[in-house]
């Protein structure tokens, strides 16, 4: 069981300016999808079973769903398995999927629950009844930036501009983002409070899925978007949108870094694999095997420079600490930024 203890954090943790402190924060596939790569990661995995299920708690389309169907094919790629399903059930930044993993899954060896911290700000937030203490942790496999942007129309042409209209009025500037009490909840409120506007104030939309928050943008319900680069690539790829700004504390995919535009901020997002409360520490060290060769697989390789995601391995002690420490300064974000659910 993950339990959630004060402890000294290993390292990794995501700065965001808030007064000087701030948290870290079913379709089969075959194996014809995966590379062929990684043969010496491929010959020492055990397979895990003829089967194995990821369970995603969101809707198709966002970065936890990405990063899982990724991972399906990289297991299916290093042998550790001959099948993958996959079951979406999202809303409420992952606590709905997190209480039906629990329910039906937990002492299921052969599958796995994806997590990171949208869940963990989430559990923040709403407190529910099946917490984070129900799953056991598997591993942290990457880190990625979060992007504010607004639809090619909009006159709004940087951070900057984006400030002022929060500062003059931030009930007449929604954002939209991802689930409540998520990462871009949160950043939306530490950006609110860097721009030297009230966040209590702040109009967040909150949305399931990362193409929901597209729909917002582009449709004019909401005036700027948060999320990740993945998430938004198609849409400024082909001009629907325009990045105004990314969360790293410089430039990156050749998008201006929101602290060089003077709102002194700046957070990453981690996700990351789990497995049920009630499996073997046996079988949670070879899920952690297999999940190691998968991020070494070609197709694994491929996705982080697709996506532009970080790689970001992290297991074992180490990797429940981080989450120990993510989860208490996740709660001190929630009460800092006056965050409603």
């Amino acid at each position: 069981m993950l339990k959630i203890q004060r402890r000294t954090a290993l390292g990794g943790l995501a700065i965001a300016a808030v007064g000087g402190t701030a948290p870290l924060w079913a379709q089969p596939s075959k194996p014809g999808a995966a590379s062929a790569g990684a043969a010496s990661a491929k010959s020492k995995v055990v397979k895990l079973a003829p089967k194995l299920r990821i369970v995603i708690p969101a809707n198709a389309g966002g970065g936890w769903d990405q990063t899982g169907r990724a991972l399906g094919t990289a297991l299916l790629g290093v042998g550790a398995t001959d099948e993958i399903e996959y079951e979406n059930k999202g809303g409420k930044g992952g606590t709905i999927g997190l209480a039906h993993y629990a329910e039906k899954y937990s002492n299921d060896p052969n599958t796995l629950l994806m997590g990171g911290m949208v869940m963990v700000g989430a559990v923040a937030l709403q407190k529910p009844v099946v917490d984070m203490t129900r799953i056991q942790p598997i591993a942290r496999m990457t880190s990625d930036y979060l992007v504010v942007v607004v639809p090619a129309s909009s006159p709004i042409r940087s951070i900057s501009d984006l400030a002022q209209r929060l500062r003059a009025n931030p009930k007449e500037v929604p954002i939209a983002g991802g689930s409540a009490g998520g990462v871009d909840h949160v950043f939306a409120g530490v950006l609110t409070r860097g721009s030297q506007s009230n966040p209590e104030e702040l109009v967040y939309l909150p949305f399931a899925g990362g193409t929901e928050v597209v729909q917002a943008v582009l449709s004019g319900k909401a005036v700027a978007g948060i999320s990740g680069f993945s998430e938004f690539s198609e849409q400024l790829a082909s001009g629907k949108l325009r990045a105004i700004g990314v969360s790293s504390k410089r430039s990156v995919f050749g998008i201006p870094a929101i602290r060089e535009q003077g709102v002194g901020v700046d957070m990453a997002n981690w996700r990351g694999v789990f497995t049920g409360q009630g499996v073997t520490a046996a079988r949670q060290a070879e899920m952690t095997d297999a999940v190691k060769a998968a991020t070494l697989h070609d197709s694994w390789q491929k996705t982080l420079k697709q996506n532009h995601w970080e790689s970001s391995w992290l297991a074992g002690p180490g990797f429940a600490s981080f989450i120990d420490f993510d989860m208490t300064t996740s709660r001190v974000m929630v009460h800092l930024l006056k965050l409603k659910a």
